[in-house]
């Protein structure tokens, strides 16, 4: 299916007045007046001229309306008009012989374009209603003009999203190639931040494009590793508090070639990306690294990628360990033998836990037996 966004049809200018008198003789002046220059159409009522407004008001350049008419006088047309606001987007002129000023005060609060006298002089009126005439298309015209460039700049603004969102993917995959993780690793960090985001309770009301930044910077977040060396990196052993030391790293950096990435600090996700990059290994306790945070001060997205790359972990294959069944990573999980975690945190893990199971159905390596 196509979604790409399709700029509005040139649109012709309507050339077509219509007149609205009960006097055949005022319609018969007004349409020698008009008909040099416009189509000309006409309404013997305000009821008849009502309809044809409302069955068609882009058809109409303007309104050319009578005050007294039997039935449905001219004020009584306006007020209906206005109430569905068509006065701002066609021009009404009311045609009265009458000087009542509460008359004219009333049309021109109903947002009648102008009042114009009986009897009419014909160069007056048709300049009048021609200058009016001109001054709203010209005005639809700059609208139209107006709406396919913003429609351009958001077409334009979407390919360079996803332009941005390829390039970190690409980025986060060739990091993934290179480390330790199983294929597939960042897209399921995305999937499961994006899941304990938008279905827990945990994280409070965030609106759906800041979740999508969200699990979009969440693929980011072991872009330092590309600085560790593999000898470091793929150790199947323990490492050593040196090899720690510099294993640890590879958050402040990421955090580092973040900051040299000029398209990506235009980017909606390049604050979420450092955040998560610095601190996706902070604990709850504040035992974690590299900046010993604790509590709510490990933001609630960070808190989520951390929990989401721990049971990938358990879940996958390592150079350091096999996969884990399902219980056994929960348990790791809730048991804190892997990390603390927010206790309201888990309560939303335990929630969508079946979700996350389902992730890893086509891993022959993952361990699925309960």
């Amino acid at each position: 299916m196509n979604n790409r966004i399709q700029a509005p049809a040139a649109q012709q200018p309507a050339h077509t007045i219509l007149i609205v008198d009960d006097d055949a003789v005022n319609r018969k002046i007004l349409g020698r007046i008009f008909s040099p220059y416009y189509t000309v159409e006409e309404a013997e009522n305000g009821c008849e001229g009502l309809e044809k407004i409302l069955a068609g008001p882009e058809h109409f350049c303007a309104v050319l309306l009578d005050v007294l008419m039997p039935g449905l006088s001219g004020i009584e047309v306006l007020r209906q008009l206005r109430e569905r606001a068509l006065p701002g987007t066609l021009p009404v002129f009311l045609i009265t012989a009458e000087q009542s000023n509460d008359v004219v005060q009333e049309a021109y609060g109903l947002g009648v374009m102008d009042v114009l006298y009986k009897p009419v002089i014909p160069y007056v009126v048709l300049r009048r209603v021609r200058s009016v005439i001109e001054l709203f298309e010209a005005r639809k015209h700059l609208g139209r003009v107006a709406e396919r460039q913003s429609l351009a700049l958001q077409k334009q603004s979407e390919e360079i999203a996803q332009l941005n969102e390829g390039m970190l993917e690409a980025m986060a995959i060739a990091i993934e190639s290179r480390g330790e993780e199983h294929s597939g690793h960042v897209q399921r960090i995305r999937s499961i931040t994006r899941i304990l985001l938008r279905d827990t309770d945990f994280a409070g009301d965030i609106p759906e494009k800041e979740i999508e930044n969200i699990a979009l910077a969440a693929i980011l977040h072991d872009v330092g590793k590309i600085t560790i060396p593999d000898t470091v990196l793929k150790k199947p052993g323990k490492l050593t508090p040196e090899e720690r030391k510099v294993m640890e790293g590879h958050t402040l950096n990421g955090e580092a070639i973040l900051e040299n990435i000029p398209q990506l600090r235009r980017s909606e996700t390049y604050e979420y990306a450092c955040d998560i990059v610095r601190h996706h290994h902070e604990r709850w306790d504040g035992k974690g690294y590299p900046d010993g945070l604790a509590g709510d001060e490990i933001s609630p997205w960070a808190q989520v990628v951390s929990l989401a790359d721990v049971y990938d972990a358990l879940s996958c294959k390592r150079v350091y360990k096999p996969p884990f069944p399902r219980q056994k990573v929960r348990e790791t999980i809730l048991t804190g033998q892997c990390g603390a975690f927010n206790p309201r945190l888990l309560e939303g893990f335990l929630a969508v836990e079946d979700r996350l199971y389902a992730l890893y159905s086509d891993l022959p390596e993952t361990l699925l037996d309960e």
